[in-house]
């Protein structure tokens, strides 16, 4: 028998799971030949489907970086997918690794580099008492890519949408052409509808990433509503699904991050101005544009995300020979096209 450890933990509600100890290091040359090579794995299919995992999860496979300017990599597993980026599981995992001693806590502030598939990102943990109380990510650079495009979805008639990077691929959607609030008990309803918005972007639209070779499909739709304003601070309520059909709790930071690409491009928010992103529970990150750069000639943005990180348990996960489902298994009622 062969015993996997985790810590449990989440960022603004969203589930993200770190596997800490147990794991053998797969081979490869660069994190994103490993995060490739592990997309359609047993371990990938040990790790999320029932009765080990579920749809609400998603977990970070910690290792050694290989790009040296890192000092840990990760490789995220959502449930569809294993994007180049996460802003919610890169706060989990540096909140794991300091807050179970992997990585030295400096107080009141510790930065570390984090070596995910897209690239190498920047973290400043706020600490105290052991604790971190903030994690604060320099995230890829994000960028636009079409805006107002006519899209025709089955069921749903024509929407106008955007499209954008923030870390992966997003079809943005105003949730009012829904007739939608991006309440909590709205939550099956936006997944559904943005599962067939992706799979219509997915068939109408294309989507490239100038240097991820590998990112040729859109991976979420976020549903936005306007951005309000409170205490001369812009905020927006917005809902992103996760293929093949779940909310995500949290702001999602490389939503905030396309979504700051698309504001900034539309000239309503300027670099350095705070932009807060709210979920569907009413989590928030706090946002800004940190910077401008370029993506293989196309004009981007340094986005910032700043959120907090809650251990809530410690699991083992026991990989047994007798076990019937080595791999797991999907049912319709939890797993939409299981």
């Amino acid at each position: 028998m062969h015993v996997l450890k985790l810590v449990n933990c989440h960022a603004a509600g969203e589930v993200g799971d770190v596997i800490v100890e147990g794991l053998e290091v797969p081979d490869g040359n660069s994190i994103r030949e490993i995060a490739k090579r592990l997309s359609d794995s047993p371990l990938r299919h040990f790790l999320m489907n029932e009765p080990r995992g579920g749809l609400f999860r998603h977990r970070n496979l910690l290792l050694p970086a290989i790009d040296e300017q890192a000092d840990f990599a990760f490789v995220i597993f959502e449930p569809d997918d294993t994007p180049p980026m996460s802003g919610s599981n890169c706060i989990c995992v540096a909140t794991v690794l300091l807050e179970t001693g992997r990585f030295p806590m400096n107080e009141p502030e510790t930065v570390l580099r984090l070596e995910a598939p897209g690239g190498v990102v920047e973290v400043t943990a706020s600490c105290e008492n052991g604790k971190v109380t903030a994690v604060r990510l320099t995230n890829l650079p994000s960028f636009v890519c079409l805006r107002d495009v006519p899209l025709e979805v089955p069921g749903i008639g024509q929407l106008l949408v955007d499209t954008a990077f923030g870390g992966d691929s997003f079809v943005l959607v105003d949730a009012r052409q829904l007739g939608l609030s991006l309440a909590p008990e709205e939550g099956s309803r936006i997944a559904g509808l943005g599962s067939r918005i992706i799979a219509a972007a997915n068939e109408q639209i294309a989507f490239s990433h100038p240097e991820i070779d590998w990112l040729r499909h859109f991976a979420f739709c976020k549903m936005t509503l306007p951005v309000r304003t409170e205490g001369g601070i812009k905020v927006g309520r917005q809902c992103v699904t996760i293929q093949p059909g779940k909310t995500d709790r949290s702001p999602t930071g490389t939503g905030c991050s396309a979504r700051m690409a698309l504001l900034h491009a539309r000239g309503e928010l300027e670099v350095g101005e705070t932009f807060v992103g709210e979920s569907i529970i009413g989590s928030r990150f706090e946002c800004r544009i940190s910077g401008t750069t370029t993506v293989g000639g196309i004009s981007a943005v340094v986005p910032e995300i700043s959120g907090s990180g809650f251990i809530t348990g410690t699991q083992e996960l026991w990989i047994r020979e007798d076990d019937p489902f080595p791999t797991g298994y999907r049912v319709t009622d939890t797993w939409p096209g299981g």
